[in-house]
């Protein structure tokens, strides 16, 4: 479980005397996280976008993984809480202690709640006139009760910001901000590809309301000033790298864009293709990668002196490749790798992308039709570049929240 910090965050400066609901100064952000780096990292992306990254307070929303939880993943979390509650008194029952018992081996153990929503709810109504309103960020299905209440709970004193559709109820939050292909079953090719009696039980079945921002991707963390970082931090070590410098990126297979040992196999008979075009070619696998898929690319090109293939050690270069690669390739599974890459104006070729189905192959029409991707075939020159509009979710949807706090009277302090 990730560390958290005091449930308060001390802000500088002169106090201001601010009334209720009317004006405000935010100053301060609570990120509330589900324990997936890639739903975090999405809220850390706003954060850091509103100028809050280094006065925002994290706690955590994460239910453990492994053993039969690996099933349990698409219950509620308050259901999986009581399930949890339940095995515990069944034990207690028959005097036997939860960790002999075998079911917190099985995975049936406490739920990393840290964030409570009536502490953080009184906080926020109890530092209003000190610190202002709050600004809270939440990502991911186990946190969406959590940010909800918060909101129920001190609505004057909050703005409630839930990255990632909630699915359902979207008026418990200020502001929703999801992709535009989560909107993908009200298309006429999402209703095409869903049976009639089905249509009832796919969410969203409505579009997009009011207090619903849409993105081209998902938002991350990494915006151009880390990028400008991560190019210092990493120049010397990358400056003897010969050009084109190319970054290839491998995800994992997800249930609307699976592939396996053949896409390997693919894969690395179109990247001995363009190697001839190549200066260095480096190579990170996601923890979603899975270990055949790994072997196979490793034995077919480590020993390419060409070829250099991370092993997954700190420090992690996945923030240098993106700021100092001359292009990407990148498995078409991931949609959070292909906004980041999209976001530097460089180019981005995608493989697997036939394989995508619903919303993901929306996604990759949509960058496709924006000139940003380009299939990987591997006859490609990777010398040759092209322009395209980058992406610009993340201030894109920093402005939105901007705009939104105006209108109740606040404003993000500079």
């Amino acid at each position: 479980m990730r560390p958290t910090q005091p449930p308060e965050l001390a802000v500088t400066g002169t106090p201001e005397n601010l009334q209720r609901g009317v004006s405000g100064v935010v100053k301060r952000a609570i990120v509330i996280g589900n324990g997936c780096a890639g739903a975090e990292n999405q809220c850390f992306g706003l954060v850091r976008s509103l100028g809050l990254y280094d006065r925002h307070l994290y706690y955590s929303v994460a239910r453990p993984r492994g053993g039969i939880s690996r099933w349990l993943h698409w219950l509620p979390i308050s259901f999986y809480k009581k399930l949890n509650h339940f095995i515990s008194c069944v034990c207690s029952g028959f005097s036997i202690k939860a960790n002999e018992s075998g079911f917190r081996r099985s995975g049936i153990e406490d739920v990393f709640e840290v964030a409570d929503a009536k502490q953080i709810a009184a906080m926020a109504r109890r530092t209003f006139d000190k610190s202002g309103p709050l600004l809270v960020v939440a990502s991911g299905r186990d946190t969406i009760s959590v940010a909800s209440s918060i909101r129920r709970l001190a609505m004057e004193y909050v703005f409630v910001v839930q990255v990632q559709h909630p699915r359902s109820r979207l008026e418990r939050f200020d502001l929703v901000i999801t992709p535009r292909h989560d909107y993908f079953s009200l298309t006429p090719e999402g209703k095409r590809q869903t049976s009639f009696f089905l249509r009832p039980w796919v969410t969203p079945r409505e579009p997009p309301g009011r207090n619903v921002f849409l993105t081209t991707g998902a938002l991350h963390n990494a915006d151009s000033s880390t990028l400008r970082n991560a190019a210092l931090e990493w120049k010397d070590e990358f400056a003897s790298l010969s050009k084109p410098l190319v970054v290839v990126n491998i995800g994992g297979p997800t249930r609307n864009c699976l592939y396996g040992v053949d896409l390997a196999k693919q894969l690395c008979g179109m990247l001995h293709s363009i190697l001839w075009s190549c200066g260095s070619l480096r190579i990170s696998f996601s923890r979603r990668t899975p270990k055949k898929v790994k072997e196979i690319i490793t034995r077919e090109l480590r020993s390419n002196p060409k070829v250099y293939i991370w092993d997954g050690k700190d420090p992690n270069p996945h923030l240098g490749h993106l700021a100092l690669a001359d292009a990407f390739i990148i498995t078409a599974d991931s949609i959070s790798m292909l906004s980041e890459a999209c976001t530097t104006g460089k180019p981005v070729y995608v493989v697997g992308a036939e394989r995508c189905t619903w919303k993901f192959s929306e996604f990759q029409k949509t960058l496709r039709e924006r000139g940003a991707v380009r299939p990987l075939t591997g006859k490609e020159n990777m010398v040759e570049k092209w322009s395209y509009t980058p992406l610009n979710d993340n201030a894109e949807a920093a402005k939105r929240v901007i705009q939104d706090l105006a209108e109740r009277g606040w404003k993000i302090e500079a």
